[in-house]
């Protein structure tokens, strides 16, 4: 061993220093973990698209959703039911069989608004190439005790709610 050292002293300065790297460590640390809060909570803050609680019912053979909806219409009718109709465009010539197909719920939807593909039977043969619109009407009775308070028509592109008037 060495003479005329003072252990004791080398060993507290060694002491000090952990005791201070461990101090910077945190002090970095916190100020990263602070932005990750910030981070956190400005992602909580956004909105979180809506889970849906339908499933989408079966297409049948060479079904699909026709490209987009412009706009959407529900009315309610004598009859209690709700006429739908909506404007939309296909993404090309001869679609035929345009139509709703209502998505399935297992309960009533809380907001009362229900979900409705827009759907058509796509072309055997390529058709005219470019956007084709499309006007959809039907009548839908499913629901008469009044509880639809809208209707969510959904495309491939684009979702549009609107409201039962009248």
């Amino acid at each position: 061993m060495l003479k005329g050292v003072n252990w004791i002293a080398v060993v507290g300065s060694k002491r000090t220093l952990i005791i201070a790297a461990g101090a910077l460590a945190c002090f970095g640390l916190s100020a990263c973990s602070s932005s990750d809060a910030a981070n956190k909570t400005a992602a909580a803050t956004a909105e979180a698209p809506k889970k849906s609680l339908a499933r989408q019912a079966p297409f049948y053979a060479g079904q699909d959703n026709v490209q987009s909806v412009e706009s959407g219409k529900v009315t309610k009718d004598q009859g209690g039911g709700l006429n739908l109709e909506a404007k939309a465009t296909t993404d090309g010539g001869g679609w035929t069989q345009v139509g709703f197909l209502p998505r399935v719920y297992a309960a009533t939807p809380p907001d009362g608004i229900y979900e409705v593909d827009v759907v058509a039977q796509k072309p055997a043969a390529a058709g005219k190439a470019g956007p084709t619109p499309v006007e959809v009407k039907s009548g839908w009775d499913r629901y008469k005790d009044g509880r639809v308070k809208g209707v969510k028509f959904i495309s491939k592109t684009n979702e549009v709610v609107v409201m039962v008037s009248g």
